[in-house]
């Protein structure tokens, strides 16, 4: 105590308190930590996207084009954005710089605004009115950001809806999944090399502008495609990760069966979208019916085997998509529901699923799962509650009721349209290997394998149609966009494309990254008829109760100056 009386007195306590603060501040700035109290731990990244940060060897830089006056949700966003690129930029220090633009600001050195840019890299805005200070403004919103790496670019979408209104909902969901998209555009860019994709081709697959959006948007972005002709080429687990079949119309041969299995049995990975029935929609416009039949493609004891058939029938449901029909004899078009054309929630919690808005189909078969050993089954998509099916021969007609009531005929719910199936696969041909079979796998250098080493994974989903894009007069449409509303008031941009995605990130892309995908943030909202109950109550509260302490703290003080100053 004698010293410290003497630095006192001396007042030698001024300068050793601003060398303390200063070297306190300094070591601060070296060594700090974080604590984040939120239920959630919205504020913790996790460790897959700290790793991937940490390694980063170059600056990512990443721009968020949600700069300016917005309604309160899009501000919302543009706040959680922010929020989330400061803790990449905690953990990747340097390595890591982000950006706000305006997509009205011009481009450094050039006359282009960086809407027009992002317009032609297919990131389209959301048009809608926004109340501002100067009066009621149409305003193009933007809610994307471009992440860049060395001279790669990866587009981010923040908001995947097209709503012009964003729901609480679709805020908690957006700022739930922000740590992963920006987490996977980086692992996406840094990568040296793209895993393998072979898309099938020989049996009937579109290979024309209806596998656009598929081919250019999705699998060559990401991967290194190959159409490959299973009639003509070896299929090879070494080489390719994965398989996708997409809406072939041809039959599978033995051969081409038995690459596909014993690709399987190897560690390969299956994607398929499968039109078990011949239903067109071009043959409907010019007759205005069609009867739909099966297309004997022969895929049916190969998927049977692996745990699940794709049913000869078509699906009805309510909750369904529009669809332009004659209404009267003057050839006026009214945009009415039609059931061929179901709309699907995704109702389970995988990773696949996660934050997946509404999927589109047409003309969709139903799946039953069927019981194999060791296989794990997941139903990724099914129907609404209010579904039916018919089986084939089906004749579907552009003069059915297509405001059908809901009545007994729509109330199977929950029917399975697509299915992920998980496990040691057993092989078609195992006890059945023909001398003519096994010679044409020592043509390409393999053994039969009657069993799978390792876990495998397929996902079957029963619509072809799901994963390619139609075209108008100026070029093909977006994925997930309904060709018959395209332009309307009823145009809508479903979740189809980010479905695909989520499919190929799951089969094919070891990142880890789905602990930062099951995060889920618990949505918050007040009691609204408890709110209008108590209003009044609180508004009292609120607005007296200050007034009332401020009253009583005044006669308190004044009671207790009087008795003490007062003889």
């Amino acid at each position: 105590m004698g010293i410290l009386n003497k630095i006192w007195k001396s007042k030698l306590w001024l300068l050793i308190t601003i060398v303390f603060l200063v070297a306190l501040n300094w070591l601060a700035s070296l060594y700090h930590t974080r604590i984040d109290f939120t239920n959630e731990k919205r504020f913790t990244l996790s460790k897959p996207t700290k790793k991937i940060l940490k390694n980063l060897d170059d600056a990512v830089i990443v721009d968020v084009f949600l700069k300016g006056e917005f309604p309160s949700g899009f501000k919302k966003l543009a706040n959680s954005s922010s929020e989330i690129l400061s803790e990449f930029k905690e953990v990747a220090g340097n390595n890591f710089q982000y950006n706000f633009i305006s997509p009205d600001d011009e481009m450094e050195g050039t006359a282009i605004k960086w809407g027009d840019t992002l317009s032609a890299l297919g990131l389209y805005p959301i048009n809608l009115k926004s109340q501002l200070k100067a009066g009621e403004q149409q305003q193009l919103l933007y809610p994307v950001a471009l992440v860049r790496y060395k001279e790669k670019v990866m587009p981010v979408e923040l908001y995947s809806g097209s709503s012009k209104a964003i729901t609480y909902s679709e805020i908690n969901s957006a700022e739930a999944m922000m740590e992963f998209k920006f987490a996977d555009a980086i692992n996406k860019l840094v990568q040296t090399e793209k895993p393998m994709v072979a898309y099938s081709a020989g049996n009937g697959e579109p290979g024309d502008v209806r596998s656009y959006d598929l081919a250019n948007s999705v699998l060559l972005k990401d991967y290194n495609l190959t159409v490959l002709d299973l009639n003509l080429n070896p299929l090879n687990a070494d080489t390719f990760k994965l398989l996708i079949i997409v809406k072939p119309t041809q039959k599978f041969t033995d051969e081409e069966k038995l690459k596909i299995d014993q690709y399987v049995m190897r560690g390969g990975k299956l994607l398929l979208f499968i039109d078990k029935l011949d239903a067109e929609m071009d043959s409907l416009r010019i007759k205005n019916e069609v009867v739909a039949y099966d297309r004997g493609l022969g895929l049916d004891d190969l998927l049977f085997k692996y745990g699940a058939r794709i049913n000869s029938d078509l699906l009805m449901d309510l909750q369904c998509d529009f669809y332009p029909f004659v209404t009267n004899g003057s050839g006026q078009l009214e945009y009415l529901r039609w059931n061929y054309f179901p709309l699907f929630e995704t109702k389970s919690n995988h990773t696949i699923n996660k934050s997946l808005g509404l999927v589109s189909g047409q003309f969709v078969n139903s799946i039953d799962t069927i019981e194999a050993d060791g296989i794990k089954k997941t139903i990724l998509l099914s129907s609404s509650p209010n579904s039916r099916t018919i089986a084939t021969p089906a004749v579907i007609s552009g003069r059915e009721n297509v405001n059908a009531a809901e009545d007994a005929k729509f109330k199977k719910a929950n029917i399975p349209v697509a299915v992920l199936l998980e496990g040691k696969f057993q092989s078609l041909y195992n006890n059945r290997l023909s001398q003519a079979m096994n010679d044409s796998l020592q043509q390409y250098g393999l053994t039969f394998k009657p069993q799978a080493f390792a876990d495998g994974k397929i996902i079957i989903v029963a619509d072809g149609d799901m994963v390619l894009n139609a075209a108008d007069k100026d070029g093909p449409l977006p994925m997930g966009i309904n060709r018959y509303t395209a332009g309307t008031q009823y145009e809508y941009q479903f979740a189809n494309k980010a479905f695909l995605q989520n499919c190929l990130d799951y089969l094919i892309n070891p990142s880890g990254l789905s602990e930062a995908k099951a995060k889920d943030y618990t949505l918050r909202l007040l009691d609204t008829k408890k709110i209008e109950a108590e209003k009044t109550t609180w508004q009292l509260i609120n607005i007296a109760v200050p007034v009332v302490l401020v009253f009583l703290f005044a006669i308190i003080y004044q009671w207790w100056r009087k008795r003490k100053y007062t003889k």
